[in-house]
């Protein structure tokens, strides 16, 4: 977690299911809910709602932004919803940018494999075990990003369709983390 101007940022990693296919469509979770990520916050589900439900009253949108940097937007999110499982996006990279064009490559090469969401917090209390639990959010941006922090968050489907593959590594990277976490208590 970074701190700039009030805003936060929350990484989280796409892992080996990112592609970018169908006009530079890419889609998955930005955020997990319930999981500890490596700055010790867990997203409580429905911590987006508000924020979601605002921008669209309002007719905004979440930015999608290169490295968190708003001089660089790179694309558009087309659809971001939360559902019983976390943050889900899904939107294009802009090949008519210079950047879109190299956030489409670095993808395809594997070089770049997080998103991170960009926010301020809103409301927020504690979990049982100390942890910061964000039960509000004012969600702002999603980047493409190189080093995220929450690494069972991931793209879940190559361009429209989930295959079983992908789902399979989405479990096992799911699994992983889990290992990890209690690794460390």
């Amino acid at each position: 977690m970074t701190q700039d101007n009030g805003l936060e940022h929350k990484f989280a990693r796409f892992g080996d299911a990112l592609s970018v296919s169908d006009g530079a469509v890419i889609e998955g979770y930005a955020s997990l809910f319930g999981q500890v990520d490596q700055g010790g916050d867990v997203v409580q589900k429905g911590a987006y709602e508000a924020s979601i439900h605002a921008l669209a009253a309002t007719g905004r949108r979440v930015k999608m932004l290169w490295q968190h940097d708003p001089a660089q937007p790179i694309g558009v999110w087309d659809e971001v919803r939360e559902d019983g499982r976390g943050l889900w996006v899904k939107g294009r990279l802009l090949e008519s940018t210079q950047k879109g064009r190299e956030a489409a490559a670095l993808i395809e090469a594997g070089a770049i494999d997080g998103l991170s969401i960009g926010y301020r917090t809103t409301k927020a209390g504690k979990t049982d075990k100390g942890q910061r639990l964000l039960t509000e959010l004012e969600l702002w941006e999603v980047s493409l990003v190189t080093f995220p922090m929450l690494p069972s968050a991931r793209v879940a489907a190559k361009g429209d369709t989930l295959t079983t593959e992908t789902v399979l590594r989405e479990l096992a990277a799911t699994l992983e983390s889990a290992r990890m976490d209690l690794a460390c208590r």
